[in-house]
């Protein structure tokens, strides 16, 4: 491996604190290939150049973002790639986006669900003996949350 140079000297703690990652994290991005294998000082400790500090600042949002490793991956190819064009980052932030908005969907729907049983509850039976709970009664009984129709996730979205 090539010896570290006076670019590669950030410590993985050092690197850690600057780019608000877990040690553990920035070790598991270098064993699945998010970032090149780093540098080792004759101890045997890891070192790194400012560009890993940038490659795991775009990790970091990506994950925050709810980027997959997949999608990261392609992400990251993209950086230092000139003859590629930006629409295909766009495409996979598209793709991601309308995942998104079909999980919100979901959650939309379960959260009136929820809402219908919090309120039948309060409005029938709170401060009763529990087995009498209308909330355990429709769990028990009731068909549970249902999938969305396709339709009415297209009709919850803008513009189409």
């Amino acid at each position: 491996m090539n010896s570290p140079t006076e670019h590669s000297s950030l410590t993985i703690g050092a690197l850690a604190t600057r780019t608000g990652l877990n040690v553990s994290a920035i070790r598991y991005y270098e064993e699945i290939g998010l970032i090149p294998e780093a540098q080792r000082r004759p101890s045997g400790h890891r070192v790194y150049g400012a560009d890993a500090e940038e490659l795991l600042t775009l990790i970091r949002h990506c994950r925050d973002f709810g980027f997959s490793v997949e999608d990261t991956k392609a992400l990251i190819s993209l950086v230092s790639s000139k003859e590629r064009d930006c629409v295909e980052a766009r495409d996979i932030a598209q793709v991601h986006l309308d995942a998104v908005r079909s999980k919100l969907a979901e959650l939309q729907a379960l959260e009136r669900s929820l809402s219908k049983f919090v309120t039948a509850c309060t409005e029938q039976c709170a401060g009763g003996p529990a087995p009498r709970c209308t909330i355990l009664r429709d769990l028990g009984t009731g068909p549970g949350p249902q999938p969305l129709d396709p339709a009415e996730v297209r009709s919850s979205r803008c513009c189409g």
